[in-house]
């Protein structure tokens, strides 16, 4: 176990349920198997656009295997295997590990939320870290968990041989500056989790992401890298502009049913959303078409 550079877009990749309220296993194959065509640093299997809250571990392993199976190789598999127990992380995080995993994306526990302070979640972290076999990253998404982990126990974690990165979904550019300051950005990963925040976190030196967007979109969340990195910075930055309706359309408006749908638009299997989220409504459709249009991304 050791560190290892995570350099550029990561999908959190979704899971395409049936009619029946059945995890489509087919069509998530199916997807890993699209993606492989364009130039993504690997997948996040098991993350919150997954509907990870929904799935039970037997569905969860099975997603992990196809995903390692199916990958192209070179690509990196980081599973999200935050579970609220530190005991059970560490099962989960192992069997990961079993199946091929990378890395292991870790969520705060949140549940007792007003005691995840920083003691209890640097002791969660550290114990998880000295006991799993694949390294682990950080996973701070404070719309979900409500809770928001401190740039001091990052500072601590970060030192940690077994901790490799972190990725921030707050969105929050001045919370990134705080942690970036607070870390040795070439033995730490940091990444941003949300592609609102994508631009502005390539002008801090972040290298490395997880975003929603690139399930529908990869192109051109990569391709915002890619330009940036070549020094054409007005064009990586009108690219930004261009696509941040259509990231906040499936990330907050429309949800994870809006970014399924985009991706059924889009040329990926999105499937339906599993109970109890429903499915989106014929006007929300055609709203959420509406900005993908204007983004000139469906044509």
């Amino acid at each position: 176990m050791s560190y290892f550079k995570i350099k550029g877009v990561l999908p959190p990749m979704i899971t395409p349920f049936d009619e029946n309220d059945n995890v489509d296993y087919d069509k998530f194959a199916n997807n890993v198997e699209k993606w492989n065509d364009y130039d993504l640093a690997g997948y996040l299997v098991l993350g919150s656009n997954s509907e990870t809250v929904y799935l039970t571990e037997e569905e969860k392993l099975k997603l992990i295997e196809l995903t390692v199976k199916h990958r192209k190789e070179g690509k990196i598999v980081m599973a999200g295997t935050g579970m609220e127990s530190t005991r059970d992380t560490i099962v989960l995080t192992n069997k990961a590990a079993n199946l091929g995993a990378d890395c292991a994306l870790i969520l705060t526990p949140f549940y007792y939320g007003g005691k995840m302070n920083d003691e209890v979640l640097i002791n969660f972290f550290t114990e998880v870290a000295d006991n799993v076999k694949i390294p682990v990253l950080i996973y701070n998404v404070t719309k979900f968990t409500h809770v928001n982990i401190s740039p001091k126990a990052v500072s601590v974690l970060s030192k940690h041989p077994n901790i490799i990165g972190m990725k921030d979904s707050s969105g929050s550019i001045p919370q990134l500056v705080d942690f970036k300051a607070v870390v040795d950005m070439d033995n730490f990963n940091l990444m941003v989790g949300t592609a609102s925040a994508w631009y502005p976190a390539l002008t801090l030196g972040v290298e490395g992401s997880v975003m929603a967007l690139a399930n529908c979109c990869p192109v051109e969340c990569i391709e915002v890298q890619k330009e940036y990195e070549a020094g054409n910075l007005d064009k990586a930055r009108q690219i930004y502009e261009r696509v941040f309706p259509v990231n906040s359309a499936v990330t907050g408006k429309y949800g994870i049913a809006g970014l399924k749908y985009a991706c059924d638009k889009l040329g990926f299997s999105g499937g339906l959303v599993r109970k109890p989220l429903l499915q989106l409504k014929d006007e929300e459709k055609a709203g959420l078409e509406e900005i993908l249009v204007k983004a000139e991304v469906l044509k």
